[in-house]
């Protein structure tokens, strides 16, 4: 459990990537199979004719299961992807009301990183390159308890002004800045390897993963590995996704107020 890592950016990147959609490839959805190659059949031959090759339909793209509005007009003062960190910066300090929460995010490449690591939720660890903030100040605060350490009660409070910022949002002023953004999050999303990928899908994808944390009745038991940082001792949580096993460090308030916001979240891009 890498107690000197930031656990929040992947909130901040969920945030700055899930508000309502925009209206990039709803027309590709129109017409689309559900997959499968379907042969197209040649009419019968004649004896002794040679047989005229089968024509056979090219698969369809992967269906897009979230599509985001594509009535919306596209915003013509959108800067490129490889300029947008100002205006990103610009758009997440208007949405969080100043940039209290936000210090410790790195703001060059600020859309890439958000992407990257917003990709990576669902998975076992996150390598460096694909965080999106600074480690947050302080270390992860234990106590003995019953059965060995637990995370204490007071660690929630290095936790409080990321997760009050959080849920402070506004689910429709997130939707809004997502939608503007929208094609550079696309354009970031297919940058790192992901030519027929759909960012939203994708967004919508790791937040039910995340909603799906377990709700423990106690903080969780944790010991030092060899190299002195902390993992959980249930193997079966210490197994879980890196934005798992943040949403496990929070106490049972902070978490079950994160998710309602990652539910409103979902809703506004769903919709």
């Amino acid at each position: 459990m890498q107690s000197g890592k930031a656990v929040w950016p992947w909130v901040l990147g969920v945030v700055v990537v899930g508000g309502a959609g925009t209206w990039l490839f709803r027309d590709q959805l129109q017409g689309l199979a559900d997959g499968v190659s379907v042969p197209v059949q040649s009419a019968p031959t004649s004896a002794g004719a040679a047989p005229k090759p089968v024509a056979v339909e090219e698969p369809a793209p992967p269906q897009i299961r979230h599509p985001l509005d594509s009535e919306a007009a596209a915003d013509p003062a959108l800067p490129k992807l490889a300029d947008s960190d100002g205006a990103a910066w610009s758009a997440l300090s208007e949405l969080f009301k100043g940039e209290g929460a936000l210090t410790v995010l790195l703001r060059d490449h600020l859309i890439q990183r958000l992407v990257t690591q917003v990709d990576n939720l669902d998975k076992a660890s996150v390598p460096p390159t694909a965080l999106a903030a600074r480690p947050l100040p302080g270390s992860l605060q234990v106590e003995q308890g019953e059965g060995g350490d637990r995370i204490a009660a007071a660690n929630a409070a290095r936790y409080a002004p990321y997760v009050q910022a959080f849920t402070a949002l506004d689910p429709a002023a997130a939707a809004m800045a997502y939608k503007r953004f929208y094609p550079l999050i696309q354009q970031a999303y297919v940058d790192l390897g992901k030519p027929d990928g759909y960012f939203n899908d994708r967004l919508v994808s790791v937040i039910d993963h995340l909603l799906d944390t377990p709700e423990l009745a106690q903080a969780p038991l944790v010991e030092r590995d060899e190299r002195g940082r902390y993992r959980f001792v249930d193997a079966t949580l210490q197994s879980r996704s890196i934005g798992q096993k943040a949403l496990l460090r929070l106490d049972a308030a902070q978490a079950r107020a994160v998710k309602q916001q990652l539910r409103a979240i979902r809703g506004a891009i769903t919709r």
